[in-house]
Order: structure tokens, then C-alpha cells, then sequence
């Protein structure tokens, strides 16, 4: 499902206010409450927004959304905060890249570096590195996940201890407002904490929307990383743990 600008919007608002009516949305939305039910239902069934009694709010934690439509989301904010990325990744260093639409951004905006060295579980990254002849890209084995081409499992864990990188860039599903890092897949999850672990900093990027997002499994806490890289300023909770934790901010607005 490919979003309208009015769909985008309603699933935004949807966002701001957790829950929400029908009628609050049309209002605010400037529709009719027929048309709001029409897209409430197209994006129920992707998985996007869910109805409750009384009001449209965001679907169960349990389940990401579909890769595909990920990819879509948010996509100029995606490409903002890759090429900043991009702009202090300095060439000849060491990375480890995980899975995620965003991650994917920042290796398209990576690949006129020169001399890099990429270890990654992301078949998406390794296809789109290896257009650039000066980066060596090494790929983790283990278990393709086809909804996303992610390689996750133990043997990804065992491999991704081999190495110990400059930098480790990650994304993430959900940023809660006490710092708590999650995403939906245990296996993924793993696979995360093993790049945290083996990075000598790690940059996490993430755009707005992982701020109102819930996921059910715990990654890591921001106090974990080094750099958070978004496109608009953190809700004020989560901005005094970023900066008792001590996290550099690169807000691309």
C-alpha cells in the first residue's frame, strides 16, 4: 500500500495522539468521517493503524510493519539523516551495519567512499556497497529472512564477533521515553546487541516516527550509543536521558 499524502498525515496524527476518533480525525483532517473510515480500513489491513472501541489507535507491538511499506515511509527524512551520516564517516574506517530500511539509506549515501571495510547482516547494504569498488563488504552468514533479506541467527552472532569496528550503525523500531531501545524480533535484537558490542561508538539512526512507536523486545539503551542522527528534535523526556547519557544529537530538519 502506497500512501497519500492524506493517508500520511492521518497515520501521523494518529501517532501524536495514540488514540483518536473517527470524527476527531475527519475534523482535524478537514474529510468526511466516510472517507476517514475508508482509509482507516486500507491501512488496518496493512497492519498500519488498528481499530479499538471508541477510536482508531496504533496496531499491537507484536508485529513490525511491512518491509515494504517501511521503505516508503518517511523516506526524505530517511535520506536527510543518511547523508549526515555519510558526511562524518570518515574514509578508510571500519563499520558494522544492521538491518533497516534507514541503514539502507546510509549505505546509498556511502558509496563514493573511499577505502571502506563493511561487515553486515543486511543483504540490501552488501548488494548496494558492492556498486563501489573502493569498499570491501563482508557479509554475515546465517538465516535470510525473504520479508526484508536481514540475516539473523546464532551463526550471525558467531560471525560478527569475529570483528571489532570503528563505528557501529544501527537502526531501531522504537525509542521509548526512558531511553529503552526496541524492536519486534528477538533474533534481530541479538544480532544488534552483538554490533553494539563489537563497535568501538555506535551511531543509531532513527527517524521521528521511532519516537511514538512501541515495540515489544528490548535492544539496548540509548546510554549504549554514541550518536542518535534524526530529523526532528527528541520529546523533552527522552532529550535530558540523551543528554545525561552524555549522546551526541544531529537533528536534520
Amino acid at each position: 500500500m502506497t500512501l497519500n499524502p492524506r493517508q500520511r498525515r492521518l497515520l501521523e496524527v494518529v501517532r501524536q495522539r495514540v488514540t483518536i476518533s473517527v470524527e476527531e480525525l475527519a475534523l482535524e483532517l478537514g474529510v468526511t468521517p466516510q472517507t476517514v473510515r475508508r482509509d482507516v480500513k486500507m491501512m488496518e489491513e496493512a497492519n498500519l493503524l488498528a481499530r479499538y472501541h471508541g477510536g482508531v489507535g496504533l496496531p499491537s507491538s507484536v508485529e513490525n510493519i511491512d518491509y515494504s511499506l517501511r521503505q516508503g515511509m518517511n523516506s526524505d527524512a530517511k535520506r536527510r539523516i543518511a547523508c549526515e551520516v555519510a558526511r562524518q564517516v570518515p574514509s578508510g574506517c571500519s563499520l558494522l551495519i544492521n538491518i533497516g530500511t534507514t541503514t539502507e539509506e546510509v549505505a546509498r549515501a556511502l558509496v563514493h567512499h573511499q577505502a571502506l571495510h563493511v561487515v553486515t547482516n543486511n543483504l540490501n547494504v552488501a548488494s548496494i556497497l558492492s556498486d563501489n569498488p573502493h569498499c570491501e563488504v563482508i557479509l554475515a552468514g546465517g538465516v535470510v529472512r525473504g520479508r526484508d533479506r536481514g540475516i539473523v541467527g546464532e551463526a550471525t552472532i558467531d560471525f560478527i564477533r569475529q570483528f571489532k569496528v570503528d563505528i557501529g550503525i544501527i537502526g531501531i523500531s522504537s525509542i521509548e521515553l526512558d531511553g529503552t531501545l526496541r524492536d519486534y524480533d528477538p533474533r534481530e535484537v541479538k544480532v544488534a546487541q552483538a554490533i553494539i558490542e563489537q563497535s568501538r561508538e555506535v551511531w543509531l539512526v532513527a527517524d521521528h516516527d521511532k519516537f511514538a512507536r512501541q515495540a515489544l523486545v528490548r535492544m539496548a539503551h540509548v546510554s549504549q550509543i554514541d550518536m542518535l542522527f534524526t530529523d526532528a528534535p527528541p520529546p523533552e523526556a527522552l532529550n535530558r536521558v540523551l543528554r545525561d547519557a552524555k549522546v551526541e544529537v544531529f537533528v536534520v530538519e
